[in-house]
């Protein structure tokens, strides 16, 4: 076990990456808590979903942004090297030979800060999470 000094919570894993303090009350406020190298791609990844996904419900749940429509949500973080992006296994799936550059790992993937987004694939990921046509 792990206790990181500054906020006390314990951890299995040393040094686990985690948020300390109270959790940002929007996602804005979530990005911009980030790294400035961060931002620019949490930002444009925010601006995919929002304009792909008509009525989608912005909120930060368990400290991260979370997008819900109906039944469907995506959600995703600001890791040390990459953002997880948490997505349906399905969709991961179906998409996974366009996605051989990437990590992917359960139903995260796992797109690095020193990479351009794959915007096209992320988009038509997205869409048919939440079976937007």
């Amino acid at each position: 076990m792990w206790t990181c000094p500054k906020c006390g919570r314990e951890f299995k894993k040393i040094n686990q990456g985690h948020y300390c303090g109270k959790a940002p009350e929007s996602v804005r406020e979530y990005i911009e808590l980030q790294d400035l190298e961060k931002q620019a791609h949490l930002t444009e990844l925010r601006n995919i979903i929002l304009n792909n996904i008509p009525d989608v419900r912005e909120r930060v749940a368990w400290s991260m942004p979370k997008y819900e429509r109906e039944k469907y949500s995506v959600s995703f973080a600001a890791c040390k090297r990459h953002i997880s992006l948490y997505i349906q296994f399905e969709i991961l799936e179906q998409f996974k030979s366009q996605l051989s550059d990437f990590e992917i790992k359960k139903n995260a993937l796992y797109l690095p800060y020193n990479k351009t987004l794959p915007v096209e694939l992320i988009e038509n990921m997205i869409k048919k999470c939440f079976e937007v046509k």
